[in-house]
């Protein structure tokens, strides 16, 4: 028999798994070898201008970097190796950032809390199971409740409106390479800008960029601000994410100050679970493992998110 502790379902509440008035439509489950096909998409308005904002920021840090500090640079190996480095550090950053937010982080499917359900799960007598009240759907042990997702996350560490998704169990790894390459592009911003502060300052202002003196120092007053901002952010979220997942907890799990009922797994072992495998360079390519014929699969609605 599988005893329940109190603290595991404390935010949900305890129903009976299915009364005999219960109703499900099957139409709203899915399979996960279906859920695994689709392109999933949050419709919150809030996480969306949220996400937009990101792509924006970003830009302009590219806009600012190639056409204000590097092209008019005279040293043409500088201009073109930064140039190199920044814009690919800028497309991994994107990239992860699109990965993230159209993965399904770990969703419950919806409804699964059906007699038929329960009849093939071969419960043993007296094991315990619950019910989510809000999705209708069995909640595995270390899943949440996610009230802007509507749906009950597996492993869910925090829902991020930067993603406009939470991060969960499927896609906590784009997660932690966005604020990787975000990090990274700031630091690069910076120390950029500090170089071109400086040979503007040696030098005449009119020959150092394509603008005028005001407008340059303007354009890399806000790239400053904007770089020591988001390094800040994305690097504090970056090292707490690496101490989670080395720590087996989620954010969510440390906060409520949850003791664990599962078996942590070894340091090195929830860092092979979440990025996959041995340690390799796979491990920081946002591309891995993308099949682009989800893209191609007829869209189809449900909930709050996009099923393609």
């Amino acid at each position: 028999t599988m005893q329940s502790s109190g603290h595991r379902f404390r935010d949900v509440e305890h129903h009976p798994l299915l009364a005999d008035n219960d109703t499900f439509d099957s139409s709203s489950s899915s399979s996960e070898a279906d859920m695994a096909d689709r392109v999933w998409f949050i419709r919150d308005g809030c996480g969306m201008v949220c996400a937009i904002m990101t792509w924006l920021l970003v830009v302009y840090a590219d806009f600012v970097v190639t056409f204000v500090m590097l092209l008019p640079s005279k040293d043409f190996w500088y201009s073109v190796i930064n140039g190199v480095l920044f814009n690919c550090l800028a497309v991994l950053a994107l990239s992860s950032h699109l990965r993230t937010m159209l993965t399904d982080p770990g969703a419950v499917p919806k409804g699964n809390a059906t007699k038929e359900y329960m009849d093939n799960l071969q419960l043993k007598p007296g094991e315990v199971i619950y019910k989510c009240p809000k999705c209708c759907s069995i909640k595995p042990e270390r899943a949440h409740h996610c009230s802007i997702c509507k749906r009950c996350i597996r492993k869910m560490d925090h829902h991020c409106p930067w993603v406009n998704n939470c991060v969960g169990e499927k896609n906590q790894r784009f997660f932690v390479l966005f604020t990787m390459y975000i990090a990274l592009i700031s630091a690069h911003a910076l120390v950029l800008c500090g170089f071109q502060f400086f040979s503007c300052v040696r030098g005449q202002w009119t020959e150092c960029s394509d603008f005028s003196p005001p407008v340059t120092v303007i354009l890399m007053i806000f790239l400053c601000l904007e770089g020591f901002l988001f390094l800040t952010f994305t690097a504090v979220m970056f090292g707490t994410q690496i101490h989670s997942i080395c720590n087996d907890e989620t954010e969510i799990e440390r906060l409520k100050s949850e003791k664990p009922t599962w078996e942590r797994r070894l340091r090195w072992e929830g860092m092979k679970s979440v990025f996959g495998g041995q340690p390799s360079l796979l491990w920081i390519n946002p591309f891995a493992g993308f099949r682009i014929r989800r893209l191609l699969l007829r869209g189809k609605k449900g909930g709050p998110e996009f099923s393609v």
